[in-house]
């Protein structure tokens, strides 16, 4: 049997993964969007369905003064005597802690914060009741146990395994394999010379052997890949016996253009095993975008809508504020059907939380537009779609006023240069705005009520790729509002959202 990669498209790097039965829970890094950590459900390990986030209160994750990169980083989900618990690091605010529910979809607790903060912590529940918290340093792997209920360390921190020599040795999972102990961890830094390697050991201390055969998966040296930079994985035997491995990496474009601004993606692959007890993962340690294997009988589930009506008491989970949102900034509540987002004097260039909704691109080839009723009273007030990469690197279709008169506007902002590369004239009504995505640009367009679409400027996809603008994130959409230093005297409504793939997402 076939199936398809990446299993999560899209900025969701970071995965980690448990089984509960017949069902199996994946967490992922958010960086700093809120709410953070979402968790996806599966009966087949090949279709997901987000089912929530784990931190879903401003008070289990600050993310105030958040960097792009900054925020949550690489969380470890773990399942243990009815509880689910969820380990991670924020990167700007405390340090390390987790959280734990009963119930995935529902909320979680408040953070317990550990004494040690460790890079990529993780969790290990041992047969002897013992809770090892692993992680890493700036050299090496590190662990110590724990008190689950406090967070309190019981032995002191001890190096327990520097990896193969390549730099960066990180996220770190333990896990007892018939009775032994098996340490995989990712080495080589996040990039193209990202690499998953394994150690074992009769001992949860160590000394780890070194598999003979590491990196079991990398594609450093796979250069007519789609797939490159994978690393970063999580291991999980499924209800039948066979073993899994999901893991991240991203997709340059193809061609000239060979940037990833789709951000680091969640891929799986089957694992089989040595006569010796080492694992090999999918093809001697390399990975494809159609894979063929056992798989567990396919439980897709239903096709998701296209369009957001905004009809709901609450926003969908594929949405997300930019760092802690102002909860003043937006409503569903203040005229039904339509989402309403009052600008501040946060615009979309500074490092705190503008009035933003925004959703991950998850495919190259797609399509997303808005209707936008909107009348700006003064001319710094502003409100529109925009893609963003981060606070240097983004493109803005938008409704301003330009010395008293109502335009619509086309910004680029790239690296230290911002500019309004295009402006049209319009009448009162409200306003289509859409943004038209391939491998090679972005097309910005509008379209007023009765007239013909206007496609007003494009722009370069690259620019707003992880190999040109930087961090560890992805591209967003995101619909938004500001006051450009003042916060506005008018609220900008948005009627409907479109998010239309373009491709079947397996190129």
């Amino acid at each position: 049997m076939k199936f398809h990669n990446p299993i999560i498209p899209g900025f969701y790097p970071d995965p980690s993964i448990c089984r509960v039965g017949d069902d199996f829970y994946l967490a992922t890094s958010s960086f700093e969007y809120f709410p953070g950590v979402p968790i996806f459900h599966s009966r087949d390990l090949v279709h997901w369905q987000q089912i929530g986030h784990c931190l879903t209160r401003k008070s289990q994750i600050p993310l105030e003064k958040a960097p792009n990169t900054g925020g949550i980083w690489a969380p470890t989900l773990r399942y243990h005597n009815g509880t689910f618990y969820m380990i991670t690091r924020n990167a700007t605010h405390r340090g390390a802690f987790y959280v734990h529910t009963q119930n995935p979809a529902g909320e979680w607790s408040e953070p317990i914060w550990l004494e040690e903060t460790y890079g990529d912590p993780s969790l290990f529940f041992d047969d002897d009741g013992v809770v090892y918290h692993t992680g890493c340093d700036s050299i090496s792997i590190v662990q110590s146990e724990i008190d689950i209920n406090t967070g309190k360390s019981l032995t002191d921190t001890r190096h327990i395994w520097p990896g193969t020599g390549g730099k960066a040795p990180e996220g770190p999972h333990l896990y007892k394999i018939d009775g032994r102990y098996f340490l995989m961890i990712a080495e080589g830094g996040s990039g193209y010379g990202h690499m998953v390697t394994i150690a074992r050991s009769d001992n949860p201390w160590g000394p780890f052997e070194s598999c003979p055969n590491n990196p079991i998966l990398t594609h450093r040296d796979y250069c007519s890949s789609p797939i490159k930079c994978t690393g970063h994985a999580d291991l999980i035997q499924a209800q039948n016996g066979s073993w899994w491995m999901v893991f991240l990496g991203n997709r340059p474009g193809r061609g000239r253009c060979r940037c990833s601004q789709l951000g680091r993606e969640t891929f799986l692959a089957p694992v089989s095993w040595t006569n010796e007890g080492w694992p090999v993962v999918g093809e001697n340690g390399r990975v494809a975008l159609e894979m063929k294997a056992e798989c567990l009988p396919l439980n897709p589930w239903e096709t998701e809508y296209t369009r957001d009506d905004f009809d709901g008491q609450d926003l969908r989970l594929c949405w997300n504020f930019l760092r802690n949102p102002y909860d003043e900034d937006w409503s569903l509540s203040e005229r039904p059907g339509w989402l309403r987002l009052h600008g501040s004097a946060v615009c979309l260039d500074d490092l705190d939380s503008p009035a933003f909704v925004g959703r991950r691109q998850q495919h190259f080839d797609c399509e997303v537009s808005t209707l936008l009723d909107f009348t700006p009273q003064k001319d710094h007030e502003e409100a529109g779609l925009t893609v963003r990469m981060n606070e240097q690197n983004h493109y803005e279709i938008a409704v301003v006023r330009l010395e008293g008169e109502r335009c619509v506007i086309v910004r680029r902002r790239i690296g230290g240069l911002s500019v309004v590369v295009a402006h049209d004239k319009i009448g009162p009504g409200k306003v289509k705005l859409k943004i038209k995505a391939d491998r090679g640009m972005y097309y910005l367009s509008y379209t007023m009520e009765d007239r013909e679409p206007k496609m007003l400027a494009q722009g370069g996809t690259r620019y707003l790729s992880s190999e040109i603008a930087g961090g560890y994130t992805g591209v967003y959409f995101a619909l938004y509002a500001t006051g450009n230093g003042k916060r506005s005297t008018t609220p900008a409504y948005f009627d409907w959202f479109d998010y239309m793939p373009l491709e079947d997402n397996q190129e």
